[in-house]
């Protein structure tokens, strides 16, 4: 047994149920990872997976969707073997969720499968439907008796997000399905913690004791997270007109990477001992509300622009949305964490659609020396140090630091040690999917949010949503292939900063 098998060991026998199994998500992300788990050797053999959705379709008919879809997505790569071994483990049922019989027809099916495949009555239910959908499939399967756990087997179900659309549809969201369900048992995925460089911010700031000791406001300045994306809503305005960019990236992926960067050490890396700290900083958010929102929050919407000599339209003039939409695709703010590590180090996190670059990066500015010996030098100042931590799309770290020109004269300049997982490891890490579900079948929540995490994001929003609502036309445009709105880069500059400049 290699050392990667022993960290890595087989799934043991499961069935995965995929609501929504014809769509976007499972084509592009769930149906991939099943089979990248399976190419590792991760799955045990006795697995199956069924799709549901109300599309008619055989079992056939499913595979060779299945395979269609694979060939489009990675071309070359599905070989005949894989198709061989893996194909006749997946199954399909047509159904309408919200009627009762679909789930008395699942029960039966289930039941087929699992004597045909082996999977020793372990199940977890993926829910990649709409949010409006979560409770009742939830609901229905409880009525059905299909979550309910014996000594003998498992039963999980997964939840995509948005969960919920501010703190009171999330906290009865929660008891809505916590009826049902136990804690351990719910698992509400975000892609973001299954990224390899995320789950390495843990990893860096505690198994290094070159950053453990500097880790605190005695010696970082200031942090920005930035996620930016050169795509607009992309056919999914509906969806984003009720949304916008602060409820579908901060309460989660953005206030989940900030969680990471400034917790607490962990008495272990642990489920509950992990998300305990997590959940603390998250709480320690200072909350923004009336002044403090037009103070530190900048909201913005993309105009017509350029991104690689392509035109692009204003967001008003996108398919599914108001010609006279206020929906926000840009935030910016500033955030303090109220806490003894962090008080007086601002957070500065901003995230956007259509803007100049793809990225997503954390950088993390230390605080300059407090006494240099260069004052009477041709040295004129010396340039911050600057720890970037790059999650997509060149997964990495950086460290900047300042060094001497080769010369006669006292010259220095800014240069980084890097670290790319492509060049070190001689493959690019994994989206994420992957990890998720092999971490749901094993029963490891680790990199899942915990109800008190999800409300805890909810809440550290409340103030700017309310505030919003007052206030709607609190809205600044941006063109399209730019980095946002001008008024983003003050929050910086009137406290001294700069943002980081991208070229």
């Amino acid at each position: 047994m290699t050392t990667a098998e022993k960290d890595h060991p087989q799934t043991g026998p499961f069935l995965g149920v995929i609501f929504g199994a014809s769509g976007d998500l499972a084509k592009r992300k769930l149906m991939p990872a099943i089979f990248n788990l399976s190419r590792d050797g991760l799955l045990d053999s006795s697995f199956a997976i069924l799709g549901i959705s109300r599309k008619e379709m055989t079992d056939e008919a499913f595979r060779k969707k299945i395979i269609a879809d694979m060939e489009e997505l990675a071309p070359g790569e599905l070989t005949e073997s894989m198709k061989e071994k893996l194909i006749p483990h997946f199954f399909y049922m047509s159904g309408d969720v919200t009627q009762a019989e679909t789930y008395e027809r699942l029960k039966a099916r289930m039941s087929e499968i699992n004597q045909q495949c082996g999977t020793g009555g372990n199940a977890f239910f993926y829910l990649a439907t709409a949010p409006t959908l979560f409770s009742p499939v939830i609901h229905a399967l409880g009525n059905e008796g299909l979550i309910a756990e014996t000594s003998d087997y498992w039963r999980r179900v997964v939840i995509e997000k948005p969960f919920g659309h501010d703190l009171g549809s999330a906290q009865q969201l929660n008891a809505d399905i916590q009826r049902e369900l136990g804690e351990d048992q719910i698992y509400r995925i975000d892609h973001y913690l299954g990224k390899e460089t995320v789950q390495n911010i843990a990893v860096l700031r505690f198994a290094n004791g070159m950053f453990q000791p500097f880790w605190s406001n005695l010696y970082i300045d200031h942090v920005q997270v930035t996620v930016a994306e050169t795509l607009g809503v992309e056919g999914r305005g509906g969806y984003y007109e009720h949304a916008g960019a602060l409820r579908d990236m901060i309460p989660n992926h953005i206030l989940q990477l900030l969680s990471l960067i400034a917790m607490e050490m962990p008495l272990s890396f642990g489920a509950d001992d992990m998300r305990n700290e997590q959940v603390k900083v998250l709480r320690a958010i200072r909350p923004l509300e009336g002044e403090d929102v037009t103070r530190n929050v900048i909201r913005g919407q993309y105009g017509p622009g350029t991104i690689d000599e392509k035109k692009l339209a204003a967001y008003r003039d996108e398919e599914n949305v108001n010609p006279e939409s206020l929906t926000e695709t840009y935030v910016a703010m500033r955030l303090a964490i109220d806490n003894q590590r962090w008080a007086g180090v601002p957070f500065y996190l901003r995230t956007g659609k259509r803007l100049a670059e793809r990225v997503t990066e954390i950088v993390v500015e230390f605080k300059k020396p407090p006494f240099t010996p260069f004052r009477e030098t041709t040295v004129e100042s010396l340039e911050p140090n600057q720890l970037i931590i790059r999650i997509q799309p060149d997964e990495g770290i950086s460290l900047r630091f300042v060094t001497k020109v080769p010369g006669t004269l006292l010259e220095l300049d800014e240069v980084d040690m890097e670290f790319r997982y492509a060049d070190y490891f001689g493959r690019a890490p994994a989206t994420g999917y992957d990890r998720l579900l092999y971490d749901c079948i094993r029963g490891e929540a680790t990199l899942f949010r915990r109800a008190d995490m999800v409300e805890a994001g909810w809440r550290a929003i409340a103030g700017i949503q309310a505030e919003w609502e007052v206030n709607p036309e609190s809205l600044t445009d941006y063109s399209s292939g730019s980095w946002g709105p001008a008024e983003a880069d003050a929050l910086l500059s009137r406290d001294g900063r700069q943002g980081r400049v991208y070229v």
